[in-house]
């Protein structure tokens, strides 16, 4: 079985893809799956070789644009019919730090036990400019319990077994637009113990054009849905309940300042 492939979903971003695979320093092979989601604006396959040497690059198209969670499922099916014992994700325009895969997959040859690993992350805006670092919860048991806070997890940072996928699943389809990945990880954190590195191993761009940020109303509407699959009588799935909620009627700039402001 193959060691570890890193599945990337491109949709209308050359540039951001080729620059993320430029910064994948390692000193070892670790093979990518590059799945467009029907991008009008195409990539160069031969440029996108030329930048990236650190291992065999494989590409996929998708027919017409169906979601980054339906072209992130299908490099998922590629990564295990082509057998690889662990995935990595990460979206194009963020950036890794030197060895990062490497520290993740030392840390799960060390914790057998832990099936998915996700790091730490240094926020930049697109100009490079820094905004904060993000820090999620380090152990299992904080968490299971955040989770219905948001998500704990930052999906390009993650590096999990293709195992586990014949139990939890892949990005469930019906959130394939927008929070596929905070349902995923539900998903995996009820059948599997998962946890965070706690090192800054990569740079989280935040752009305007985000799914985020440009479709923010159905990414808390499908939070919502999310919590309630998974919801249970108490404290922290009624406040993410009440919070997701509030977040849905107000403004963007207004949840950011208030989340700013109270550190929520």
């Amino acid at each position: 079985m193959k060691k570890i492939v890193v599945v990337i979903a491109h949709f209308n971003n050359p540039k951001g893809l080729k620059d993320s695979l430029s910064s994948i320093q390692e000193d070892f092979n670790i093979d990518i799956i590059v799945v467009d989601d029907g991008s009008t604006t195409k990539f160069d396959e031969d440029l996108i070789r030329e930048a990236y040497t650190t291992g065999t690059i494989y590409f996929d198209y998708l027919a017409s644009n169906q979601g980054v969670g339906v072209a992130a499922n299908r490099g998922l099916d590629l990564a295990v019919e082509k057998k690889y014992e662990l995935i990595g994700r990460l979206d194009c325009g963020d950036f890794c730090h030197p060895n990062k895969y490497k520290k993740q997959l030392d840390y799960l040859l060390k914790n057998p036990d832990v099936k998915l690993l996700g790091t730490w992350a240094q926020v930049l805006d697109e100009k490079g400019n820094f905004l904060h670092n993000l820090k999620h919860p380090v152990t299992y048991s904080e968490i299971k319990k955040k989770m219905y806070l948001n998500s704990m997890f930052l999906n390009p940072s993650v590096v999990f077994y293709s195992s586990i996928l014949e139990k939890t699943g892949k990005y469930p389809y019906k959130y394939r637009r927008a929070a596929q990945d905070y349902a995923f990880f539900f998903n995996v954190i009820k059948h599997y113990k998962a946890e965070n590195l706690p090192e800054i191993c990569m740079d989280y761009i935040v752009e305007s054009h985000s799914i985020s940020t440009k479709n923010r109303k159905l990414q808390v509407k499908n939070r919502i849905s999310i919590l309630k699959e998974h919801f249970y009588w108490g404290v922290y799935p009624l406040y993410g309940i009440i919070r997701s909620t509030f977040l849905y009627f107000i403004p963007r700039n207004l949840s950011t300042a208030i989340k700013k402001l109270f550190k929520i």
